[in-house]
């Protein structure tokens, strides 16, 4: 048995901290590809040799040729979105690394997106969660409702049937009378669950077999979380989180892999802070600073399109995500946005009611009332995307990087200086 390695890699934030292009960045030495929980309300983007693709399901090393990519059970698979997103990479000639879904993959039907967008419209102003309305979070309530539709029984049509009759009439009671919704035909959603079963098919393996093997030959296998931590259904900022495990902890319910498999936990952190939907964010800057941050760094999001909430980078929920996921190591994203800033604030705490708190409180409404306690840094000038050292950045930002360091107590390894997989720092990861 060779030492085996398993990365696994985390967003620190409120997600969109730019996991797909680290994992692009890592990719030439990895082996396996892993994606563990969430589903099609993901959105990974990875720029290569010019070329622009989104993952929505898909792990990132898709790219790649001759690697093994997985989606564990503990993702909710959405059929068209598989289908549509495998479609598109075979017809631009990228469909290159091979794909196997887990059997025990719980299913997004039809049924659940009609039902995501009307409760969160019967929500009213004020109390939405802002799901992207793609169904996941009526999934995973059906999974642990033990109602569930999996992978597994999309691949029998009479099986299929069978579960599908007494779900449909609950779902079309909950629309009708809950939610003054139409009810929706049984046909239209058998027929195409069938058609989508005979070509998930091809892709259905025994993937904790495969994991076990790829470990035990010792194997690079790279775990790829969606999402992110403050976004834990357990740990992040509840109500107002996703309907998955975001956290290390979630990778090996999401997988099969032991804990003791796991080598290495990457958290990836984008060089300020954003989010996108609804929730508290301490450091939201409304005016000028989060317009230019919004405008440099592209955000808005890569599933929706909405535009996302920009501020400073905040210390205090690093720290939270830090201590709640063992981090070994941080690959920092999105480095260049802040050039050109004549000063970079970083929030070091929160004060509440006139005094200063220690941690990241649990509650949403005091998070939402802090007020962030800030350091302020002098900026750099010039155009950072061509640089290929860490000695060649600015002194500042170089004194950035080494101040996140400091605060967290975790080495910065990896620096992403510009959206493409060449302009990327590696400082030993």
């Amino acid at each position: 048995m060779k030492e085996n390695k398993v990365d696994l890699l985390i967003g620190a934030q409120w997600g969109d901290e730019g996991k797909g292009k680290v994992v692009d960045a890592m990719g030439a030495d990895v082996d396996v590809f892993v994606r563990y929980q969430g589903g099609a309300n993901a959105g990974h983007t990875v720029i290569a040799n010019g070329q622009k693709v989104v993952f929505h399901l898909l792990p990132s090393g898709m790219l790649y040729p001759g690697k093994l990519c997985i989606l564990g059970n503990g993702l909710v698979l959405d059929p068209e979105q598989f289908l549509n997103e495998t479609a598109e990479l075979y017809e631009k000639g990228q469909d290159r690394a091979r794909l196997v879904v887990s059997p025990h993959a719980h299913v997004v039907m039809p049924y659940h997106k009609v039902l995501d967008r009307a409760q969160e419209a019967a929500r009213g102003k004020g109390r939405r969660i802002g799901t992207t309305g793609r169904g996941i979070g009526p999934c995973y309530v059906d999974k642990y409702a033990r109602v569930g539709l999996r992978v597994e029984d999309l691949l029998d049509a009479d099986l299929l049937r069978e579960r599908l009759v007494p779900l449909m009439e609950e779902k079309n009671r909950l629309l009708t009378r809950l939610y003054n919704e139409k009810p929706i035909p049984f046909d239209e959603v058998y027929g195409p669950a069938r058609e989508w079963g005979k070509a998930l098919a091809p892709y259905v393996g025994d993937v904790v077999r495969l994991l076990r093997e790829a470990v035990d030959e010792g194997r690079h296998v790279l775990l790829e979380g969606a999402q992110a931590v403050l976004l834990d259904i357990d740990h992040g900022t509840y109500p107002y989180v996703t309907s998955s495990s975001t956290s290390a902890a979630g990778a090996f319910t999401g997988t099969g892999l032991a804990p003791r498999d796991l080598t290495r936990v990457i958290a990836v952190v984008k060089a300020y802070t954003t989010r996108v939907g609804e929730g508290p964010m301490p450091t939201k800057e409304p005016g000028e600073i989060g317009e230019r941050l919004r405008n440099a760094g592209g955000e808005f999001g890569a599933t929706t399109g909405r535009p996302r909430r920009c501020g400073w980078l905040d210390m205090v929920g690093l720290q939270y995500s830090m201590a709640l996921n063992g981090v070994d190591v941080v690959a920092l994203t999105k480095l260049d946005v802040l050039s050109g800033m004549p000063e970079v604030k970083v929030c070091t705490g929160y004060e509440y009611n006139g005094r200063r708190l220690e941690g990241f409180p649990a509650s949403p409404h005091i998070l939402d009332e802090v007020v962030p306690i800030y350091e302020t840094l002098p900026g750099w000038r010039g155009d950072i995307s061509g640089c290929t050292s860490f000695d060649s950045l600015p002194r500042e930002a170089r004194g950035y990087v080494e101040y996140i360091e400091k605060g967290l107590g975790v080495p910065v390894k990896l620096i992403g200086v510009g959206q493409e997989r060449s302009q990327t720092i590696d400082r030993g990861l």
